[in-house]
């Protein structure tokens, strides 16, 4: 594929600049100049989707508590946002966002069906529609029977020997994985397959320029102040 996203994305909204997953974070990044978003979005209690990395509250909120256990308005209190919130900032920014379905335990299905079913409606007339990435087959699958549309992208640590059978029966539109764990002839593969590639996470100036040369086609960056929007 031609790819028609961001080149340098920042991470969870604001990168290492902004409390993650925030809108503040988003707003971060746009303000910065970024162009593009990555974020998480699981299920609370009430199956609202909300912005959050982990199945517990603790390390981003200092209150403990499990995401999937509390309502949404026991998450708001802490300063969480819903994925609605999330669309309609970045709409109103300009910013492309690359949603990763992250679904607590047992949740998988329900989590990939619901943040597939809502991306069309909220990003509704957008040019550039959001991809939607997932560690979890499940969520993918979910999705994908959801959203026959919507761009999906598998999501993987290192690349396993099967992804791109994996990646045909989701009908993704692009690979998403660790730059740390990705060779050169692999990244070729992908591209020359006809997916765009997405590397995770890239803080540092000559590691993007080695990965950008093997025609990785988007960089996801914590670094916001030494790999900005127009890096090359």
């Amino acid at each position: 594929m031609t790819w028609p996203y961001p080149r340098i994305v920042a991470h969870r909204g604001g990168g290492a600049l902004a409390p993650e997953n925030t809108l503040g974070a988003i707003r971060t990044g746009a303000r910065l100049g970024f162009r593009g978003v990555e974020f998480d979005v699981m299920l609370a209690g009430d199956a609202t989707p909300v912005l959050i990395h982990d199945e517990t509250t603790e390390r981003t909120t200092g209150v403990k508590g499990r995401v999937a256990d509390l309502p949404f308005s026991s998450l708001q209190k802490l300063g969480i946002p819903r994925f609605d919130e999330a669309a309609r900032l970045c709409r109103e920014l300009g910013l492309w966002a690359n949603v990763e379905i992250k679904p607590a335990a047992g949740h998988e299905a329900a989590t990939g069906e619901a943040v597939a079913r809502l991306a069309p409606q909220l990003w509704r007339g957008e040019a550039l529609q959001p991809v939607l990435s997932s560690f979890s087959v499940a969520a993918l699958e979910a999705a994908r029977a959801a959203a026959p549309e919507a761009a999906l992208g598998l999501l993987v640590d290192a690349i396993p020997p099967g992804w791109r059978r994996i990646a045909e029966r989701l009908g993704c539109v692009s690979v998403h994985c660790n730059q740390a764990k990705l060779a050169e002839a692999q990244a070729r593969e992908i591209r020359a397959a006809g997916y765009g590639l997405l590397c995770w996470t890239v803080n540092e100036p000559q590691l993007a320029r080695r990965l950008l040369g093997w025609g990785v086609d988007c960089l996801v960056t914590d670094a916001l102040e030494r790999i900005g929007p127009d890096f090359a």
